[in-house]
């Protein structure tokens, strides 16, 4: 029997836990999924279960190593950011793993601006203030409001390199993670903030090693290289670098929808970051330009309550087919149809609507199609703010969203002067962290046998 050899590795999403075995020219071969119930951290917010995970990110490597169809040649992670696991001493886990939508305490909230104003701490670490969604908040807030818990933590570690630990027993950071709007970083000086400098948080903080470190493991009779994890946004953004030198925008979704900008190298503006724009650190810590919307979450919930109101199945949305003839009923491109409060549409302009009538649509299918229009028009102001300057002429589409043809097809429409390429196989993700761990550079063939230009989809 011929045995295969493969690189694994675990994608892990908000919603879907993933896990990919590719071989060894990065063509995935296996492919499974998980998603978990969430559970109350002690204060009864719901968030990851993070037993759960681990143990199924064991089990289901543990299965593959066992399979003599294949070895293994390396392991590494793309996890979710904003999230860290907090280890003492003996390397046991000190507190409950936090959800980065857990709401920030008001007070403390007051309190840590009296340390370092909004304004600086923004600039600085070129990330807005969004208190767990800062992953360095979530340490402020231990210290002050659980500090018996702070007390007996040794190292804070974000979830790519957490899980990376697992097998190697080594604490580390990489720049992915510590740059991922964590407001850790100062992005002039290249180093720790000052503010975590004076609160001592960077005695926390594991030693940085390079994206591409791996170390050596043995496990169930095979060797195998172990890579540090990567962040997954940061991670989608390799296969890509890797492959062109022509300049482009990633917009890599899910859960949310991030553009990178991996040719836009002006400073961060105030406007820039009122509009949730930031930046993250490349593999080597250079700055990486990037805006953000929560549209994933956003889409599925608008969608299900659409599904409700016209007595639809809650996934028929996903079925929805394009329509090349579409004419919107909004008299004002700025005025919407839709309450879009949850991702803040008047950062852009626009002027929401709290209090929709869905009686004005013709249907279903006719009311999903202005949904879309809208979250189109939003999410092109904020590839916009991704772009700035540059000289941008393509748009790459990785993630769930790539396989709309509506969305696409939108977005196409509405940047008739750039060409939009959508995604033949949602793993960006998994590929980047692939790569990192078999460091080398894709051949030129590679974006143009798993990419398709928008105007060349097969419309329905």
């Amino acid at each position: 029997m011929e045995v295969k050899e493969v690189i694994a590795v675990f994608d892990i999403g908000k919603t879907n836990k993933k896990f990919y075995v590719f071989d060894k020219e990065f063509n995935p071969i296996e492919f499974e999924y998980t998603q978990f119930d969430e559970i109350p951290d002690d204060e009864g917010f719901l968030g990851e279960n993070l037993d759960a995970l681990t143990g199924w990110v064991i089990s289901t490597f543990d299965s593959l190593l066992e399979n003599e169809k294949f070895k293994v040649d390396s392991l590494n992670f793309s996890t979710y950011g904003a999230s860290l696991v907090h280890i003492d001493k003996d390397g046991n886990r000190v507190t409950p793993f936090y959800n980065y939508l857990k709401p920030f305490p008001k007070q403390l909230e007051e309190q840590f601006k009296r340390l370092i104003s909004q304004e600086q701490f923004e600039l600085e670490t070129a990330s807005p203030l969004m208190g767990f969604l800062n992953s360095g908040l979530q340490l402020y807030y231990l210290k002050y409001q659980k500090p018996t818990l702070f007390a007996k933590i040794k190292h804070s570690i974000h979830l790519p390199q957490y899980l990376s630990s697992l097998y190697t027993n080594e604490y580390v950071a990489d720049y992915t993670s510590i740059g991922c709007h964590t407001g850790l970083w100062d992005f002039n000086t290249g180093q720790y903030s000052d503010w975590v400098k004076k609160e001592k948080l960077d005695s926390l903080m594991a030693p940085i090693v390079p994206s591409t470190h791996t170390k050596m493991v043995e496990r169930k009779g095979q060797i195998f290289k172990v890579g540090v994890g990567v962040h997954d946004s940061s991670s989608t953004l390799i296969p890509y670098i890797n492959s062109t030198d022509e300049p482009f925008v990633l917009m890599s979704t899910g859960t949310w929808s991030i553009c990178m900008n991996f040719f836009n190298e002006g400073a961060m503006t105030n406007k820039e970051l009122e509009c949730d724009c930031l930046n993250f650190l490349s593999l080597k810590g250079s700055a990486l330009k990037a805006s953000r919307l929560f549209l994933g979450k956003h889409l599925t919930d608008q969608a299900h309550m659409l599904s409700d109101y016209f007595g639809y199945d809650k996934d028929a949305y996903q079925k929805l087919e394009w329509q090349e003839a579409f004419e919107s009923k909004r008299k004002n491109s700025k005025q919407l149809l839709f309450d879009h409060s949850l991702i803040h549409p008047e950062r852009f302009g626009f002027v929401n609507n709290p209090v929709p009538d869905l009686d004005q649509f013709d249907s279903f299918e006719d009311a999903l199609y202005h949904l879309y229009d809208e979250l189109v028009d939003i999410q092109v102001a904020s590839l916009d703010l991704a772009i700035g300057k540059s000289d941008i002429k393509r748009v790459y589409v990785d993630g769930g969203i790539s396989a709309s043809k509506v969305f696409v097809g939108l977005l196409s429409k509405k940047l008739s002067k750039m060409e939009i390429l959508n995604s033949e196989l949602a793993v960006g993700s998994a590929l980047g962290a692939a790569l990192l761990v078999n460091y080398r550079n894709l051949t030129p063939t590679f974006l143009e046998q798993n990419y398709q230009s928008s105007k060349q989809v097969e419309i329905s």
